[in-house]
């Protein structure tokens, strides 16, 4: 009887320990299935985060570089802008000076000289009266009427300049977003590999769920960044 007893405890472990590693083998198939899935959505969006890294590091230079174009342009246009604002005060106050000498015919030489917007404010100016009237601006660059397409062509140039700049800005922290979340994914890939090292079974799944918790912060950031 007590043999009976033993050889029924020894059958009775050994079936236990059957099932506990059946199911220790069923949880490490578990196991390697997630950690295979990530592998693979990890992998793919390494690939992708990296793509759009370099993506938006072309748009950031691109921009950077249109900036400074859009710079040269209305520093050009503001030179040449202020050359003719010059010229024109300067042919004006030669006309003045015709004019009151007496020189009818040679201030209206100076005249046929002013730029055609310049003609138009000298005309609203003389309309004020300017000689008799105290009032009057003193000079037909002080019209309402005058305008200088050149500095106006500058200002615009320095406003796409500004906003050009600003999206380049914006492109260049997209792809610094992008290699971060490019840095996170290496970070889960690292994790997987340690934890495949682990002989522990909690080690290992605190390993594969930290990397498990990664990667969706880095798929929601992946998702959510602008794409080119």
């Amino acid at each position: 009887m007590p043999e009976d007893r033993n050889i029924e405890a020894a059958y009775t472990l050994s079936e236990r320990e059957k099932h506990e590693d059946q199911r220790h083998l069923e949880r490490r198939k578990i196991a390697e299935v997630v950690e295979v899935v990530i592998l693979a959505v990890v992998a793919v969006a390494t690939a992708w985060s990296g793509y759009q890294a370099a993506r938006w590091d072309g748009r950031n230079a691109f921009l950077y570089g249109t900036s400074t174009e859009l710079w040269v342009m209305a520093d050009e246009a503001a030179t040449l802008g202020g050359q003719q604002r010059l010229l024109d005060v300067s042919t004006f106050n030669t006309w003045i000076e015709e004019r009151t000498q007496g020189e009818e015919r040679v201030a209206d030489l100076y005249v046929e000289r002013f730029s055609p917007e310049y003609r138009v404010a000298f005309d609203a100016w003389l309309a004020t009266k300017p000689f008799s009237n105290p009032d009057a601006p003193p000079g037909p660059s002080f019209m309402p009427e005058y305008r200088n397409p050149l500095v106006e062509r500058s200002a615009e140039l320095h406003d796409r300049a500004r906003e050009t700049f600003r999206r380049g800005t914006e492109a260049r922290e997209t792809e610094d977003d992008y290699i971060r979340l490019t840095v996170l994914f290496a970070t889960v890939l690292f994790l997987i590999a340690v934890s495949q090292r682990f002989t522990f079974r909690r080690v290992r799944l605190a390993a594969v769920s930290l990397a498990a918790v990664l990667m969706i912060i880095a798929l929601v950031g992946v998702v959510t960044l602008p794409r080119l």
